[in-house]
């Protein structure tokens, strides 16, 4: 009963009901959870390094337009630091980084001179002062050069992820307390320099972030509440999705985003209270449905999937519409890894249009 009535105060009392959210058996939380369709992942990287322990966290992609085989992923291992992977799932290369969360990158960016491909990851190798590493990507040899580091804000980094503007390119890291800090970035010069330009607010541990870069609308997960939107230039949030059990079943982890046209496509977050993945309609943000990544014959699915990341384009034969990368938090034995999964195989399950 005192679930129930949690669920009908509305969105801003959730936090309050999250540990009776969090007791309830995970059958009973995807029994009375909306319905999700079922897919199967067609590939899965190699595990991080950490054993036995909660590790990997959140992924980034890029994509090589001019071979997609060739492309990239970027995944965090939050007790050591950043692994680079090929599109097979092996491992390319390792930087020692120490605590990074989350990580974001973005193909095109001015740096030292040289148009390149800027990596940033959240920093919390002090709690008490966040900062964002930036790194140098080559995709030539699939090695990471650390850059330096940027302060974040007080308090402890979790999410991140990047936005360009008018005004250039923003990191929004987004603090444990649910402080969320838009800092312009330019990396052009021999030493990267930043400034925050916007504070904005939730109310309690928040973590993944996306933006899209057509609106400047940027949408943040609030762990026990659900997700949000920033408009640009604004610190009012507004909710899109509501942690109700449903939909969303706390937590609300990472934030993904596939566009389409001039204002189309979807947002995705992960359910991970339950295993799924929720997915609003743009440019409405209306509720488009849910999936799961489920066992398949020789990969197995994602549980409690912290990040996640989604690129439409074609990445060869396995993912011809786009790949969508999920952290997978219980890899049988083995430490954790991300498992990828065919944007193609996501839309025809839910028949998305």
């Amino acid at each position: 009963m005192r679930l129930r009535a949690c669920l009908l105060t509305g969105a801003l009392a959730l936090s309050a009901c999250a540990p009776v959210e969090r007791e309830i058996p995970i059958e009973q939380r995807i029994a009375r959870a909306d319905p999700a369709v079922s897919v199967t992942a067609k590939g899965e990287t190699e595990p991080v390094g950490t054993n036995n322990a909660d590790a990997a966290d959140d992924p980034a992609i890029w994509r090589n337009a001019a071979d997609p085989a060739a492309s990239l992923i970027v995944g965090t291992d939050k007790k050591a630091g950043l692994y680079v992977y090929g599109l097979d799932g092996t491992k390319r290369h390792f930087v020692d980084a120490g605590r990074v969360n989350n990580v974001d990158l973005r193909d095109g960016v001015t740096i030292n001179g040289a148009r390149g491909i800027l990596v940033v990851a959240s920093d919390r190798n002090d709690l008490a002062r966040s900062r964002l590493a930036l790194f140098r990507l080559d995709p030539a040899t699939a090695t990471l050069t650390p850059l330096g580091t940027l302060p974040g804000g007080g308090g402890e980094a979790y999410g991140v992820c990047l936005g360009k503007g008018a005004a250039g390119l923003s990191a929004f890291i987004v603090l444990k307390d649910g402080t969320i800090n838009e800092v312009l970035i330019d990396a052009s010069g021999a030493t990267p320099t930043g400034r925050t330009i916007r504070t904005m607010k939730l109310g309690s541990q928040s973590e993944g972030c996306v933006v899209d870069d057509r609106t400047g609308k940027l949408y943040v997960a609030e762990e026990d509440v659900g997700l949000w939107r920033f408009d640009p230039g604004s610190t009012s949030p507004v909710m899109i999705g509501a942690a109700d059990g449903r939909k969303i079943v706390m937590d609300a982890e990472g934030v993904a985003l596939a566009p389409v046209g001039d204002a189309g496509g979807y947002v995705v977050v992960s359910s991970q209270g339950d295993n799924a993945y929720a997915l609003y309609r743009l440019p409405d943000e209306t509720y488009a449905g849910r999936f799961r990544v489920v066992d398949g014959a020789t990969i197995g699915g994602s549980e409690e999937t912290d990040g996640i990341e989604l690129m439409l384009g074609d990445f060869g034969p396995d993912y011809p519409a786009g790949l969508f990368i999920a952290q997978d938090g219980h890899n049988g034995a083995k430490a954790q890894n991300f498992k990828l999964v065919s944007w193609a195989d996501i839309v025809a399950a839910l028949g998305l249009k």
